[in-house]
């Protein structure tokens, strides 16, 4: 028998089409600037819908900011290949990180500065995706095909350590307004991944 095909609830698309709606507010005004109103009208709904789905703006950005992250998280993943060598499955994984934050420069900066004012519940938010990306990290290191055996694996204290040195290396670059060329971030990223690797042996 031929199963019917999943189709979504109106719930889920009016929350995805506000999430849409956001990052495109948020592209274009910033988000101190970005309104409800600005919120509603790029999704296409009802402000009636938006309180259906989201407290308020900074729920809304919240939700975003973990899409968005997991989106990214998925790419770094299905960029590794694990049968290449490590220097260069690690290189490979990177570009494509940073390849997807650098897109649009304006939502990154909202996503990785503003989220930092929304209080604990952006904490939170923040601190779920670093772990989820220390998480893969140290999945890919500690299981690598190949490898020689390790005196010890990967501590998940060094992987998160990683991850805030390449979040702080990501900042610098939204300060100092090169959120666009992300891509020059490669290199020391990969030398600070290789370092806590080789402190591991």
């Amino acid at each position: 028998m031929t199963e019917a095909p999943t189709v979504a609830s109106p719930s889920t698309v009016h929350r995805s089409r506000l999430l849409e709606g956001m990052a495109r507010a948020v592209a274009a005004r910033g988000y101190a600037d970005t309104t409800i109103a600005d919120i509603v009208r790029e999704a296409s709904v009802s402000r009636r819908t938006f309180y259906e789905n989201f407290g308020d703006k900074a729920e809304c950005l919240i939700a975003l900011y973990e899409v968005a992250s997991g989106n990214a998280i998925t790419v770094l993943r299905n960029a590794i290949d694990p049968h290449s060598e490590w220097q260069t499955q690690v290189e490979q994984a990177l570009k494509a990180y940073f390849g997807v934050l650098e897109r649009n420069p304006v939502l990154l900066r909202t996503l990785f500065v503003e989220m930092l004012g929304l209080g604990p519940a952006g904490l939170a938010a923040r601190r779920r995706a670093n772990q989820q990306l220390a998480d893969l990290m140290l999945d890919v290191v500690n299981n690598r095909p190949g490898e020689r055996l390790r005196k010890a694996p990967l501590q998940p204290k060094m992987a998160m350590a990683v991850v805030g040195g390449i979040n702080e290396m990501v900042l610098q670059s939204i300060e100092e307004g090169r959120a666009s060329d992300l891509q020059e971030l490669v290199e020391p990223a990969a030398m600070l991944l290789r370092a806590a690797i080789s402190a591991e042996f």
